[in-house]
């Protein structure tokens, strides 16, 4: 059990800005015998949980930020291309060092939660599915 909670805590750190590698731990877990079931379950809910920390972050910079973003022409291009493309944009958040910033800016733009948690959750299963698949 308590290598299930130091994956889930690994996958979980993994999906905010900090450098680490929940693909790494996920696979470690495996190769040291943990039930792949346990395993799947650990590494997704980690995963998802940090991603809705991200778009909660995201969502609360955005009301101390939002005068400041829409003033600056930087900001408001920022703005404008993530209300544009944030969907679109939702397949590379599984992707190294831009996804995690990608998560927080879903919330700045204020994507549709449910709709933002259904494609995030699905992007991180499956990317963990497809790492089973290919141990």
């Amino acid at each position: 059990m308590a290598e299930a909670l130091a994956l889930f805590v690994t996958a979980f750190a993994a999906a905010t800005i900090l450098p680490l590698s929940s693909e790494v731990a996920f696979i470690a877990a495996l190769t040291s015998g943990m039930d792949t079931s346990l395993a799947m379950l650990s590494a997704s809910l980690g995963n998802v949980l940090a991603v809705v920390v991200n778009y909660s972050l995201g969502f609360w910079l955005y009301e101390k930020m939002h005068h400041k973003l829409e003033s600056s022409r930087i900001g408001a291009k920022a703005l404008y291309v993530g209300h544009r493309y944030g969907y679109v944009a939702l397949p590379l958040t599984v992707l190294p060092i831009i996804g995690d910033p990608l998560t927080i800016v879903a919330g700045m733009v204020r994507l549709h939660f449910v709709w933002f948690l259904v494609m995030a959750a699905l992007l991180r299963i499956g990317r963990y599915y497809l790492i089973l698949l290919a141990y």
